[in-house]
């Protein structure tokens, strides 16, 4: 319970990672001076409505909102926080008043705050912005803290993909309609997400590490990286080697969009209501998992990043400075930024939510998404990720609709195809309708579908070898659409994939051959 976890922050006392504010119905001026130097230590918990000698006050009712709303919005005015940075809330009773609690993690940046630059120890925060010494020393265990800081003088703004920054701007307007970024120049865009830095110590300055995973070109990725790459595998037939594969060495934009796209064509999707919003389980679960392997990953170990689909689990591998040893457990944990800088800018961009959101969504959704969902989560020098789920997935024979009137005028091939997938098949062919939908709309769909599994199966029959590509050309619809029909009929060993990735393709199996001579 996270009210004992934060009885037991106050019965320790403050100290170099802890801090209590009173604030009982508005902020104190020194609670960003705390903000400030927790960032720039090691970071640290803030308790507000409890005094500095641990005396639980409490914050009033009517003045929670407005000092949360006070809280986040001053983080992101640069003339209050330099760089700013967005922090998330928590309100907490404990013996029955308001606790506001602020988890501020340890950032690769140096902050200041009002001008100010603070530092913490176990006595509380200390102004260092007049010592020259105390600040270059910042600096210096900024940049060897994260590798992400990591600066190459001779990176130059044509070593970045144009393309990507339109892309970029894009995003972030889709976020927030006035973004910043939007009168920014390429380089203005870079500065400003802390992609260029300078050390005080050596007296280099430049583009950073960060800046060229997430922006480079493919040359550059391998200029400054030449051991990075994710693999992407498929291993459900195959399980000696693998039944589809990409090895991914771009930068961390395109690979985002690239892994998701490897999930989206080997896992089946299931729709939720979230609220009154309809959403893809299967996006909104794994775009977490993949952005977590992009973004916390340690980029000076040549460990390469994995992402294994097999037949009962999704599991992922990356670098990583661990912060701990072992599982961890979503209800209670504190999350520890990798990639500060990489990750705020995927945030920006809406690739993530704030510090921890992809280990607590995932487990929030998993347990829509598969029957006894449980996600792990190890943290070690390898990070492992390991989500249980089945393929097919989520087949249930909630009704059998008979459809002998509808398919059977469609075509000779139909009537074999029916006997096939007739039994148990309706949630298969009606992926994302939801428990609400009624059975006279669930009827209109599933004849809908069926009649496209027979296109596709004809196309198969009069064109055998096939890409999905192709298939999708013929049938009128997107490749993810087609891909999706083929994996119905795969999994109901209608059609199957012979030959290698590169020039195999889709052909009837041969008990289905046999189905349609009889």
């Amino acid at each position: 319970m996270k009210s004992e976890r934060l009885r037991k922050i106050i019965a320790e006392g403050e100290g170099i990672q802890a801090e209590f504010k009173s604030c009982s119905y508005q902020l104190s001026r020194d609670v960003y001076e705390t903000i400030c130097a927790f960032l720039n230590r090691s970071g640290g918990h803030l308790l507000l409505g409890v005094n500095n000698d641990g005396t639980i006050e409490g914050v009033f009712e009517d003045s929670v909102g407005e000092i949360i709303t006070n809280l986040v919005t001053t983080c992101n005015n640069s003339s209050r926080l330099s760089p700013t940075f967005y922090l998330s809330t928590e309100i907490v009773k404990i013996e029955g008043k308001n606790i506001i609690y602020i988890y501020v993690p340890e950032s690769s940046q140096v902050h200041n705050t009002a001008g100010r630059i603070f530092d913490r120890n176990s006595e509380g925060d200390f102004d260092i912005t007049d010592n020259s010494d105390l600040v270059a020393q910042l600096y210096l265990r900024k940049q060897s803290t994260f590798s992400e800081n990591k600066i190459y003088p001779y990176l130059s703004i044509d070593d970045f993909e144009p393309e990507l920054f339109g892309k970029v701007r894009t995003l972030a307007k889709n976020q927030r309609a006035d973004h910043p970024w939007q009168t920014m120049s390429n380089e203005e865009i870079l500065k400003s997400s802390g992609l260029w830095k300078k050390d005080l110590q050596k007296g280099i300055e430049g583009y950073t590490l960060a800046a060229a995973v997430l922006l480079g070109e493919d040359r550059t990725i391998l200029n400054v990286l030449p051991y990075y790459k994710t693999d992407a595998i498929l291993r459900i037939e195959n399980v000696d080697r693998y039944d589809d594969r990409d090895d991914v060495r771009c930068n961390l934009i395109k690979a985002y969009t690239r892994l998701n796209e490897f999930i989206r064509k080997h896992l089946p999707d299931k729709f939720y209501m979230e609220g009154t919003q309809r959403i893809s389980l299967r996006d909104k679960i794994f775009r977490e998992i993949v952005a977590n392997i992009l973004v916390h990953r340690e980029f000076m170990n040549h460990f390469p990043a994995k992402l294994i689909i097999e037949q009962d689990r999704v599991f992922t591998e990356n670098a990583n400075r661990p912060h701990g040893i072992g599982p961890i457990d979503p209800a209670n944990f504190s999350p520890y930024p990798k990639n500060p800088t990489i990750a705020r800018f995927f945030k920006e961009i809406g690739y993530v939510e704030e510090l921890g959101s992809g280990i607590r969504n995932t487990t929030k959704l998993l347990k829509a998404y598969t029957p006894n969902g449980k996600p792990e989560f190890i943290e070690g020098d390898i990070f492992k990720t390991i989500i249980p789920v089945k393929i097919p997935l989520f087949v249930e024979k909630r009704h059998t609709i008979p459809i002998e009137k509808h398919i059977r005028k469609i075509d000779p091939v139909a009537e074999s195809l029916n006997d096939f997938i007739n039994e148990g098949i309706n949630e298969g062919v009606n992926e994302g309708v939801n428990e609400g939908v009624n059975e006279d709309a669930d009827e209109r769909i599933s004849e809908v579908i069926r009649k496209e599994l027979v296109k596709v199966i004809k196309e198969i029959i009069n064109h055998p070898g096939q890409k999905a590509i192709e298939i999708s050309k013929k049938i009128k619809k997107s490749k993810q659409t087609a891909e999706r029909y083929i994996r119905i009929l795969r999994n109901y060993k209608i059609v199957e994939f012979q030959g290698v990735p590169k020039t195999g393709g889709y052909y009837l199996t041969e008990s289905f051959k046999k189905r349609l001579k009889e």
